[in-house]
């Protein structure tokens, strides 16, 4: 399915782990140029426009900061009606931050809506679970 490659091809894009160069700049083909890309971690939700969002990212993971990073989905749930699609996702994230191993999961929500030039992300909103919220069983189906 077009929206499984999709997403594969988001959370492939951060990639640096067993050597692979991340690809941040692919993320642009991705997107709707005015898409939405929401970090929603702490008390307030930091907005992210498209460019904005990228170019520390591709930063981070070409200097050195964060290696051996690698982020996927492991499970997911979309829906889809004519020329628009939702996606709640299950993912995993694993690498080394300024030295510090890690290894944890959040949930991301994604829009999708059809173009001309075929399906492409509209928005995008993260949250990791950590010690106070924990991701309810029924994502864990892996």
């Amino acid at each position: 399915m077009i929206l499984d490659r999709l997403t594969a091809s988001f959370f492939d894009a951060f990639t640096n782990k067993n050597g692979n160069k991340p690809n941040v700049c692919a993320l642009s083909e991705l997107f709707i140029p005015e898409a939405m890309i929401i970090k929603n971690t702490d008390c307030a939700p930091f907005i992210y426009s498209l460019q904005q969002f990228i170019e520390p990212r591709e930063k981070l993971l070409s200097e050195g900061n964060l290696m051996n990073f690698k982020e996927e989905e492991v499970y997911e749930i979309t829906e889809i009606f004519g020329n628009i699609a939702h996606r709640f996702s299950l993912y995993r994230k694993i690498g080394v931050l300024s030295g510090e191993a890690f290894d944890t999961m959040g949930m991301k929500t994604m829009q999708f809506i059809c173009t001309p030039s075929g399906w492409k992300i509209s928005s995008i909103a993260w949250d990791d679970e950590r010690k106070d919220l924990t991701i309810p069983e029924r994502y864990r189906k892996f």
